[in-house]
């Protein structure tokens, strides 16, 4: 690992250590972990499953939108890795998902055919407090390597600890509040891409980042601003409209 990226890797262990903010917004907190494990880590992809804290489990983020599909297609089949993650609060993984069809009958086909070959999910838990799942996925037979699971696993460790410690600085309900808020704000944010994806003829993904990329530049959560797309009070036109120079995201507190 080059100092470069040791550098990059310590500036996002700052910024999702950094929670204790007034406006905390969750979904854009799991967005920006499953974005750098993206970005950092030597994976396709990385996607978020959380636990609704009444037994029912739901796909909250993902770095892409194969990984979203995936993830969603695992927590409606009750099938998968994150899954097993969540419930046994114990690491899971695949190294050849095409062997796997025994094990995970409807998430390893799929998985499959959407082009991961390697899967390896991560528990987010605090001693006995297991909240959620992040899982790597590869495109490549031979899996993850040991270094990305470790450091997604301390990814996964920092963002966790840094949602339990807002939960405690402020209300015991706070963090149940908060995943159900982020569950909501996940079906919203599913049919604005869906208002931008018809008007402008682009794909989802392309969809979400151009509905992110506005939410950023002028200030906005993307709930909220996803909210006003999908119910026609946000032209889809203002969202698609291309910026040549766009706002970069800068993570708070960071020099």
């Amino acid at each position: 690992m080059n100092s470069q990226h040791e550098q990059r890797l310590a500036r996002v262990f700052v910024e999702l250590a950094d929670t204790l903010v007034d406006d905390f917004d969750m979904l854009e907190f799991l967005n920006t972990l499953v974005e750098r494990c993206a970005e950092l880590l030597d994976v396709a992809a990385a996607g978020v499953v959380l636990s609704d804290q009444k037994g029912g489990l739901a796909m909250v983020a993902a770095s892409s939108e194969q990984a979203r599909v995936i993830e969603l297609f695992a927590v409606q089949a009750d099938d998968g890795p994150s899954l097993d993650c969540v419930r046994t609060g114990l690491s899971v993984s695949s190294e050849d998902l095409a062997a796997e069809y025994g094990r995970w009958p409807r998430f390893a086909p799929a998985a499959h055919a959407a082009g991961f070959a390697a899967t390896h999910a991560v528990p987010m838990r605090l001693r006995r407090t297991v909240i959620g799942a992040l899982n790597l996925l590869n495109t490549d037979s031979d899996g993850v390597n040991p270094e990305s699971v470790n450091l997604g696993q301390a990814l996964a460790d920092v963002a966790t600890i840094g949602m339990l410690q807002h939960r405690m600085l402020h209300d015991s309900t706070v963090l149940v509040e908060q995943l159900q808020t982020a569950l909501n704000s996940r079906v919203v944010i599913e049919q604005a891409k869906g208002v931008l994806s018809a008007h402008g003829a682009v794909d989802m993904q392309q969809a979400f980042l151009a509905l992110r990329g506005y939410a950023r530049s002028h200030h906005l959560r993307l709930s909220e601003l996803a909210r006003t797309v999908a119910d026609g009070r946000t032209d889809p036109g203002l969202i698609l409209r291309p910026r040549a120079r766009p706002a970069p995201h800068t993570p708070r507190k960071l020099p």
